[in-house]
């Protein structure tokens, strides 16, 4: 399943995608937003495969919510203007729905996502099979490998991520998000304990009032994450 949301701020056309999206099959409504910030905010803690996106709101606008996203998910232009197109095309989203559009229309983009979305899933699927312990990630003009056995937790800081290992006492600093990085980590060994930290659970040597420390640095578990890690905590208690 594609897990997709919608945002428009007209409540009916919001509406018509929402429920374009819901009978469809292969796709997952996870969200439905009329204000872009919402889902920014959303997606943050949200893994979300194919947005559906009107142009023209206020406060921030489709085109600049989608130049500002880090990439990851495929979006599908919703609106009135065609003069759009062009900067559509530049952005590189899948398609270019010009209202009103007729759920056949919805769904021919539908289907140009879907085959765009499952070609690169399987790609990341064989690269982290071909480097199960390492990962490639750019930064400062580089392109640096980090061994995942290195890594001791990364920061997430809006559309950057900060990756601390133990062989350097200054992070490495990417342009990617950090949901989009812990798909690409084992789930064996990385877990995501709060909203910004993900955690090698491997170099965890101190667990102190729900919080892992690493050296001088303390990092919170946060409620939403609590459960799952004190399952992990269980397993190997004495």
């Amino acid at each position: 399943m594609i897990n997709t949301i919608a945002i428009d701020d007209e409540p009916l056309a919001l509406q018509l995608v929402a429920g374009y999206i819901e009978k469809t099959p292969g796709l997952n409504l996870v969200g439905k937003f009329d204000n872009p910030l919402d889902a920014v905010d959303f997606m943050a803690d949200q893994t979300v495969d194919l947005i559906f996106v009107d142009i023209q709101m206020p406060d921030l606008t489709g085109i600049e919510f989608t130049r500002a996203m880090a990439k990851g998910p495929r979006v599908i232009f919703t609106t009135a203007y065609e003069k759009y197109a062009l900067e559509g095309f530049r952005l590189d989203v899948v398609d270019y729905l010009l209202k009103p559009f007729s759920y056949e229309e919805f769904f021919k983009a539908v289907q140009k996502a879907l085959r765009l979305i499952r070609l690169e899933q399987k790609a990341e699927m064989n690269q982290v099979d071909a480097n199960s312990e390492f990962l490639f990630l750019k930064s400062e003009y580089k392109i640096r490998r980090i061994n995942f056995n290195d890594i001791l937790y990364i920061e997430g800081l809006k559309d950057y991520v900060k990756v601390y290992t133990k062989n350097d006492p200054k992070p490495v600093l990417s342009l990617t998000s950090l949901k989009l990085l812990e798909s690409k980590l084992p789930e064996s060994t990385f877990m995501r304990i709060h909203r910004s930290f993900i955690v090698n659970l491997e170099k965890i040597e101190t667990i102190e009032r729900s919080r892992i420390v690493f050296g001088k640095v303390y990092i919170p578990v946060s409620d939403q994450y609590k459960e799952k890690f004190q399952e992990f905590v269980n397993k190997n208690f004495l």
